[in-house]
């Protein structure tokens, strides 16, 4: 039976959640793409806020998948889950968007598929997630933000690689066993934050390793709760109570409060998942992903046709648009795959067990 102290799985508003930070990328993105300054606090962006809420989200929810599965299997389901509406948003880019974009520039489609960079060396630089280039054909142009037709892709390659950190430490059998290991990476990665600059250095300024110095925490903060999440109770004095610690956490040490705190966030906003009501068509959809993917290229697309210049206007009708393709994403592709890899996953595993002797 379901500890009281726990987070049930099967009745929280983790998926209202992603959507707030989806839309909160949204924003963010928004202001940027229409040539203003988007929120900020501490130093950081909305869009890096609400990022970093969804690699603390992530953490959690990646490791226990990644506890109670086989490193076979949990790669295959985290490979389902995200690349294949990955792909299907650069192919929608460069049959969709791109198109419209460079006619809208040369009153031509003529030479679209020959213009450097080319649709198709899109798709194959960016296929495997690791963004190589933002822009097709030479678009977009002439709106505040050029150059780039996705610039939310970027994090996806992050999020995996934090996949991979804890699929590949899990195989360390003490790792399912204990929550020390996991608490031990935890505070590795916040002080490579803290020493950031000298994680720049030992790696050769390498831009990946920084931006893991900086997002691994969060995820690991997730993480962290979940291996702790017996006792961790749930309840109003602990959900406050950690939210005021991050809080001050931020305030006091802007350049790695955050990070340090991951844990804490995480206490919180599952603590909230727990009390704030989720109606169920939330609660059985989550097209919090797609709203991410797709949201970008929709606003560029607007702002080829001036509507970014009402920036009201501009948030509605993003908001209202995207709906479209991350209801599409959800429905024909996120969540049929999925249901296929964990149908598989059980016919496997019952084929197993009919094969083995009896004892």
């Amino acid at each position: 039976m379901l500890s009281p102290r726990e987070l049930d799985p099967r009745k929280n508003s983790l998926n209202i959640f992603r959507l707030v930070l989806a839309l909160g990328v949204l924003i963010a993105h928004g202001c940027i793409l229409a040539g203003r300054t988007a929120p900020s606090w501490q130093g950081e962006g909305l869009g890096a806020w609400a990022v970093a809420g969804f690699f603390i989200i992530s953490g959690y929810l990646i490791t226990a998948s990644r506890m109670r599965t086989h490193m076979a299997e949990y790669l295959v389901h985290r490979i389902a889950r995200i690349f294949p509406a990955f792909l299907m948003c650069l192919v929608v880019t460069v049959v969709i968007f791109a198109p419209i974009g460079y006619y809208k520039t040369n009153g031509t489609l003529s030479g679209y598929l020959t213009t450097p960079n080319t649709p198709i060396n899109y798709l194959y630089s960016n296929m495997f997630l690791r963004m190589g280039d933002y822009s097709i054909a030479g678009t977009p142009v002439g709106i505040p933000y050029p150059g780039a037709w996705n610039g939310s892709l970027w994090s996806l390659y992050y999020e995996f690689l934090c996949y991979l950190f804890v699929g590949f430490l899990a195989v360390i059998p003490i790792v399912k066993r204990s929550p020390w290991p996991v608490a031990i990476a935890f505070a590795v990665s916040v002080l490579a934050q803290i020493k950031v600059g000298a994680v720049d250095r030992l790696f050769g300024g390498s831009f990946d390793a920084v931006m893991m110095a900086k997002l691994l925490p969060f995820f690991l903060g997730g993480a962290l709760v979940y291996m702790l999440r017996s006792r961790i109770p749930l309840r109003a004095v602990t959900g406050i109570g950690a939210g005021v610690i991050a809080y001050f956490c931020v305030v006091l040490w802007p350049a790695w409060g955050a990070q340090l705190a991951a844990p804490l966030f995480a206490v919180s906003i599952l603590w909230l998942a727990s009390i704030i009501p989720s109606p169920r068509l939330f609660a059985t959809n989550d097209i919090s992903y797609g709203v991410y993917i797709y949201t970008f290229p929709i606003q560029q697309l607007l702002a080829y046709y001036g509507l970014h210049q009402n920036l009201g206007l501009y948030f509605v009708l993003t908001a209202v648009l995207v709906v479209v393709p991350a209801t599409a994403s959800w429905l024909y592709l996120e969540r049929p795959i999925m249901r296929h890899v964990r149908t598989y996953d059980t016919h496997r595993v019952r084929a197993i067990a009919r094969a083995e002797p009896a004892i």
